[in-house]
């Protein structure tokens, strides 16, 4: 550990006194100051130390620390490299901010896909207070339909609950219940916060009234990390794909010009969103792309992968 020298002390003097200038500090800014002081102590090096492995003035890190100083994302990069921690720490990322986090989050670095999802549903176990591997009893016969606007959620969901004998549930109309107004006009008088407190809520009484049903879920469920999880602890997932063409067609067909009027750029706007979703809808249990079949065609080869990946009788 290096002892402190007289620069630190003598920058130290700088601190700000002047009570308007200690309320006009961001309180962002003042948070990030005290964790680059703590990460600094934490690792034993002098002001003078960083600043030199960081490559930045002294007198720039001193007001970094003090909350005074805006830096560039790119001093922020240099300032974790020299404190050897990730931006993310720096910042003050949840999976940064007690021992426990950091010691799990080094257990899941570097892991593969199929493990961070086996690590996943254990956990979900673990907290659900049920089996380990096995999770919620009655996921097996909720099943939950994700995927963009269009890929046929709602046809063949209602086809489906229907054939397997069970409840059916489309989220966003629950969601409209529990709000007294329509999707549109919880994002635009409440905004997003509030609809995914309602998505919660209505995804939540739907797992605890109904042991037997097939949900059809909006589009952006899986956006919310807290609100996919809860959908893949308590139900078996299927993943309804379709060709970009055909989730615009599909929508265009059944009265809704929103998306092809909302940009010029329309397409590629939902490619993008389907390539930021796909990550996460790739967790589901199942994968069935209905660009490949008639209504007729999609429901039968749905109905037999369903039925088979649930354990009943074709």
């Amino acid at each position: 550990m290096e002892s402190p020298d007289r620069s630190e002390a003598a920058l130290s003097a700088d601190r700000p006194t002047d009570p308007a200038v200690e309320e006009a500090r961001h309180p962002f800014l003042l948070a990030l100051g005290e964790r680059v002081r703590t990460l600094r102590s934490r690792r034993g090096m002098t002001r003078k130390a960083v600043a030199l492995a960081a490559d930045v003035s002294e007198r720039h890190l001193a007001n970094l620390e003090y909350g005074t100083g805006n830096a560039s994302i790119l001093v922020l990069l240099q300032v974790a490299q020299a404190l050897q921690c990730p931006l993310a720490e720096l910042l003050g990322d949840v999976s940064t901010s007690s021992p426990e986090w950091l010691l799990i989050r080094e257990l899941l670095e570097k892991r593969s896909e199929p493990d961070l999802r086996r690590v996943r549903m254990a956990i979900a176990g673990l907290l659900d207070g049920g089996p380990v591997a096995g999770g919620d009893p009655a996921r097996r016969s909720r099943i939950a339909l994700i995927g963009l606007r269009g890929a046929g959620k709602s046809t063949l969901g209602q086809r489906l609950a229907q054939d397997l004998g069970f409840a059916y549930v489309e989220l966003s109309r629950e969601i409209e219940k529990f709000a007294g107004c329509s999707i549109n006009e919880i994002h635009s008088l409440y905004g997003t916060p509030a609809y995914r407190r309602y998505e919660r809520r209505a995804l939540e009484e739907t797992i605890q009234i109904y042991p037997e049903v097939v949900i059809s879920t909006p589009g952006g469920l899986v956006s919310d990390a807290a609100n996919f999880n809860l959908l893949l602890s308590h139900c078996t997932t299927v993943w309804l794909q379709a060709d970009p063409a055909d989730h615009m067609g599909r929508v265009a067909a059944q009265g809704d010009l929103r998306p092809m009027a909302a940009s010029r750029e329309a397409m590629e706007d939902l490619k993008r969103i389907l390539a930021g979703r796909s990550a996460f809808y790739s967790k589901a249990d199942l994968s069935f792309n209905t660009s490949a079949y008639t209504l007729e065609e999609a429901f039968a080869a749905l109905r037999d992968q369903v039925r088979e990946l649930i354990g009943q009788p074709a």
